[in-house]
């Protein structure tokens, strides 16, 4: 089977850096995705939140140079995610697993941050721990 996706959006929100047991570095965020579109004369606009996983060495780029609005193309697999809570109910989610994530130039600085830092070296892995 063949289980691939691509996507170019902004962070919704600084990424977040953890462990797993064995040492890999995981980092998580959200991007939103715009599409727009044209309804009759009405240019319309409607925004997809996805969640992202990042493993390893990449990982620990994303935590380092990114941030909330940073804009970034995601290369990766779609995964469902399920659990149960401790009332016993089943619940699921959906998030990309990336293999390649790509910084991406803004044309202004609107997340505020500094231009202090070195550019982040262009990183591509094809290695997770899953």
């Amino acid at each position: 089977m063949f289980n691939k996706i691509i996507l170019i959006g902004n962070l919704t929100r600084d990424p977040e850096v953890r462990y797993t047991p064995q040492g890999t570095s995981v980092c998580n965020f959200g991007i939103a995705v715009n599409r727009k579109y044209k309804q009759g004369d009405e240019l319309k606009e409607e925004v997809t939140f996805i969640n992202v996983a990042v493993f390893g060495k990449q990982a620990d780029t994303c935590g380092q140079y990114l941030n909330k609005g940073s804009s970034v193309l995601v290369e990766g697999r779609l995964q469902e995610r399920r659990w149960e809570t401790e009332e016993g109910q089943k619940r699921s989610k959906y998030e990309v697993v990336a293999q390649t994530v790509r910084f991406l130039s803004r044309k202004a600085d609107s997340a505020g941050t500094t231009g202090g830092s070195a550019p982040p070296p262009d990183e591509t892995t094809d290695l997770e721990p899953f």
